[in-house]
């Protein structure tokens, strides 16, 4: 029950006093009422009129995004927000309308449901997102970024589209696919990191590799013909890049971080694997061995020393292994050194493993 009004407010007429409880938002500096503000819709900032002053950050432009010539596009193409944007990896306009089957138990739904799948089903679409799905979880396995995801998916969208390597398991071509795109991304990934998350031979690897790049370069310069008998000019940034071997020096970052080794640790390891890869006794072995021998030197050299075991559980390598490729860059160790390295105290040779 409300209390009853005041015989004074009655007679003069006037409301009841009641809180305001609106917020507005005011200049602290000029205190101006009405607040004079204005949106900066391409900053996203709200300004003061004023003074100035930014009062807030972060606006939503609530305009449109454009002006429509729809009657002046070819094809009448109407760039008005209808539905999400189209996904490149799949076929077709990706326009559907799905029926959900939640009525309350009485079955029509469901029904209806089932006849809309059955009218649109796409064996291919459904195929490359299994493929899609498989290739992401591997993906985020080996924790690699999402453009190497991206790329690997693309390329085998490639494969599927020109119907080529008919009869190889999904698996198969998933993880070369992925094995291209790292390398294709400048984040590689070796066969035996690969084979630990696909569960696929290094030896199948390998034969899938060298399949898919063959195929990828006979696309390309099949593309590059047609373009230029069009009179096309070929942009070298479109055409497909033919992989290289993993090099030494690249997989002595990645190591080093793992190891929790310093930036100056790890420039030490990219430079001797570099050095002792093309002209050194490592020459012709593999990147790996490479790899974890340099970082074996530059750990102890930087003071911050590595064992052989430590490090092969990181690059996958024996210890052993190590140990005999790191004979080699001890026996050379004066040439390898360079004198900014142990200058200011940063390293001591005297540190090192004598063998």
């Amino acid at each position: 029950m409300n209390p009853p009004v005041p015989a004074s407010v009655t007679a003069l007429g006037e409301a009841p006093w009641q809180e305001n409880l609106n917020q507005t938002m005011m200049c602290p500096d000029c205190k101006e009422m009405p607040p004079n503000l204005v949106e900066e819709f391409s900053s996203g900032d709200m300004v003061c009129g004023s003074c100035g002053l930014v009062l807030g950050d972060r606006i939503v432009d609530t305009r449109s995004e454009w002006r429509t010539f729809s009657n002046d596009d070819q094809g009448n193409d109407d760039p008005s927000r209808v539905g999400d944007g189209a996904n490149p990896l799949l076929n077709g306009s990706q326009l559907q309308t799905t029926i959900s089957f939640g009525d309350s138990g009485n079955g029509r739904s469901r029904e209806l449901h089932r006849a809309q799948n059955k009218s649109t089903h796409d064996k291919a679409t459904k195929g490359l997102l299994a493929a899609y799905k498989e290739i992401g979880a591997f993906c985020d396995a080996l924790g690699i970024p999402k453009n190497v995801s991206d790329t690997a998916k693309h390329l085998f969208k490639m494969v599927d589209d020109a119907k080529a390597l008919k009869g190889k398991p999904q698996e198969v071509l998933s993880a070369g696919c992925i094995f291209i795109a790292c390398r294709q991304c400048k984040v590689p990934r070796t066969f035996r990191e690969v084979f630990a998350v696909t569960r696929v031979t290094k030896k199948e690897i390998g034969r899938i590799f060298k399949a898919l790049e063959k195929f990828f370069a006979a696309q390309n310069q099949e593309k590059m013909e047609q373009l230029v008998q069009n009179g096309g000019v070929v942009n070298p940034n479109d055409s497909y890049t033919t992989t290289t071997s993993t090099k030494a020096q690249q997989l002595c970052i990645r190591y080093c971080s793992h190891l929790g080794l310093g930036a100056f640790c790890q420039s030490v390891a990219e430079e001797l694997a570099e050095k002792m890869s093309n002209v050194g006794a490592l020459a012709g072995r593999s990147p790996l061995s490479v790899a974890a021998a340099c970082i074996y030197m530059a750990s102890y050299l930087t003071k911050q020393g590595k064992t052989p075991k430590e490090i092969s559980a990181v690059a996958g390598v024996s210890d052993g292994t190590i140990r005999t490729a790191y004979k080699f860059l001890y026996v050379d160790r004066e040439k390898l050194v360079r004198p900014e390295w142990v200058q200011n105290g940063k390293g001591d040779m005297k540190n090192l493993p004598i063998v």
